[in-house]
């Protein structure tokens, strides 16, 4: 079915492109196998013409959401006839150097684990065939850790495609410190990852304000619902500090850590003082928070905490857990 699915949407695609003036839809079915075997000329019964209409719309939306762009032309008898202009449909030439396609490909590898992972693949190939440089990989190794963003909840596709369209939602939530989970009804402004878990940033319509909810406690299908926004959508959506200072993420204390030269510059930029060790080391002491380890594990190798002891050791069994996979 897949197959002759595929089949059929190329010989339509095929025929678009290659007119040089607009089909109607009985030239289209009677110029097409597939159409012809499953509803006969065009002269054919209702019944049939109702079945072939609504094929071929899902036929022609599916070609759309392809990336193809058809054109509808209505005749000076009212006809309406159907064309893809091949200069409509022609990319420009794409200049990728070798950096720029090892981010793109990085990018991709990013998705691996969610449900972006065709979009991320189908994104590559189409690049490579419009000019990406042969001899880059990537998909190619970009070092010893492996960045990717994990997506488990079932919220997060239908939450998506809402923030993307922009229609408000509804679903269970459960805080942090409830029981029982309770309906919030919420206008999606913008879904983002930090320290391994996805959160929504939007509208909550019963309480008025803005809220950010994290993925993991959102219970049962997210619902859509219909109307428009109610609120603004703020050009900027800070969801990262918006859930640091929610999750209690305030100093009390520091740490002094060793950070290799010429790295780690988000850390350099909370550090309260820096002393360079030589060697192509330096020593920062940062401030010393809820969340602080989980960060210090995002920089790999060149990081090495020299106290407090506590800190050190939650991040030694982060790193032990990540080599463990």
């Amino acid at each position: 079915m897949a197959i002759a699915k595929a089949e059929r949407l190329m010989n339509l695609a095929l025929c678009l492109l290659g007119t040089r003036r607009p089909l109607s839809k009985r030239e289209l079915r009677d110029s097409i196998e597939a159409y012809v075997e499953a509803f006969g000329p065009g002269n054919g019964a209702s019944g049939s013409d109702d079945s072939f209409n609504r094929m071929f719309e899902r036929d022609k939306d599916d070609l759309r959401e392809l990336g193809l762009v058809i054109e509808t032309v209505e005749s000076l008898d009212g006809e309406i006839g159907y064309m893809a202009r091949r200069d409509s449909n022609r990319l420009p030439p794409i200049t990728l150097d070798a950096e720029e396609a090892a981010a793109l490909g990085l990018a991709a590898k990013v998705w691996q684990q969610a449900r972006l992972a065709g979009a991320a693949s189908g994104a590559l190939q189409k690049l490579r065939a419009a000019g990406l440089p042969e001899d880059v990989d990537p998909y190619g190794s970009h070092g010893a850790l492996e960045p990717r963003i994990p997506v488990h909840e079932a919220a997060f596709e239908p939450l998506m495609l809402a923030c993307r369209d922009r229609r408000p939602v509804a679903f269970d939530y459960r805080k942090a410190a409830a029981a029982h989970p309770e309906q919030r009804h919420v206008e999606p402004w913008a879904l983002e990852c930090w320290r391994g878990h996805w959160y929504l940033a939007g509208w909550d319509r019963d309480r008025g304000a803005e809220r950010v909810f994290r993925l993991s406690r959102i219970t049962g299908k997210v619902r859509s619902r219909g109307g428009r926004y109610t609120a603004d959508v703020p050009d900027v959506v800070t969801v990262r500090e918006t859930v640091a200072s929610w999750a209690g993420e305030i100093a009390d204390r520091s740490a002094r850590i060793r950070l290799r030269a010429g790295a780690g510059y988000p850390l350099r930029a909370k550090a309260t003082s820096v002393r360079e060790l030589g060697d192509g080391w330096d020593e920062l002491e940062i401030p010393y928070g809820h969340g602080l380890d989980a960060w210090l594990v995002e920089f790999g190798p060149d990081v090495v905490v020299l106290e407090p002891a506590e800190l050190r050791a939650d991040v030694v069994d982060r790193l032990r857990a990540v080599a463990k996979g």
